[in-house]
């Protein structure tokens, strides 16, 4: 068996989150996707929307590109009532109101354009890739290495938020 390299490792993780939320969309309808759990919570959508932007944004930093809400036109298609720049950060609930999806099928598409991004970023690394500071307004300054996992432990976080969510019983 040969060794496993550190790419390999990234594209494990960042395939697990893809696992995660194609999981919790399967069988999702609409109104239970959109339903927010005591009417405040965040619901199944916002959860998958704002893991997937919060993803989509910081690996279009790293790498230099295009987040794949802009490239893709994302942002048009969903047309969340959001500046487009908007990831979900620090959202109150009314700004988590304004994230309801129309189409189970395009939030599983936009997650799997950001998830084939990502992997193919990460798939293109190398270890001394991951030294690379690319944030100088921490103490210590973020390396790449530590910004990728801290992409996939927020992703993590709230697919499993997404994953409990989906498993309450529903009041609509």
């Amino acid at each position: 068996m040969a060794a496993m390299k550190t790419t390999d490792l990234l594209v494990d993780a960042f395939g697990r989150i893809g696992d995660i939320v194609g999981g919790v969309l399967d069988g999702m309808d609409l109104a239970r996707i959109n339903w927010r759990p005591g009417g405040a919570g965040n619901s199944v959508a916002w959860l998958v929307w704002h893991l997937s932007r919060g993803q989509d944004e910081q690996i279009a930093d790293v790498a230099g590109i295009a987040s794949v809400w802009q490239s893709g036109g994302y942002a048009a298609r969903f047309g969340f009532a959001l500046d487009p720049k908007d990831t979900g950060y620090g959202h109150s609930a009314a700004q988590v109101d304004k994230v309801r999806v129309e189409s189970t099928d395009l939030l599983r598409e936009y997650h799997q354009a950001v998830l084939a991004q990502s992997l193919d970023y990460v798939r293109g690394l190398s270890d001394a890739d991951l030294d690379r500071v690319v944030d100088k307004r921490w103490n210590p300054a973020v390396t790449l290495g530590v910004r990728l996992i801290s992409i996939v432990d927020d992703c993590v976080q709230h697919g499993g938020q997404a994953a409990y969510v989906k498993g309450l019983p529903p009041v609509l």
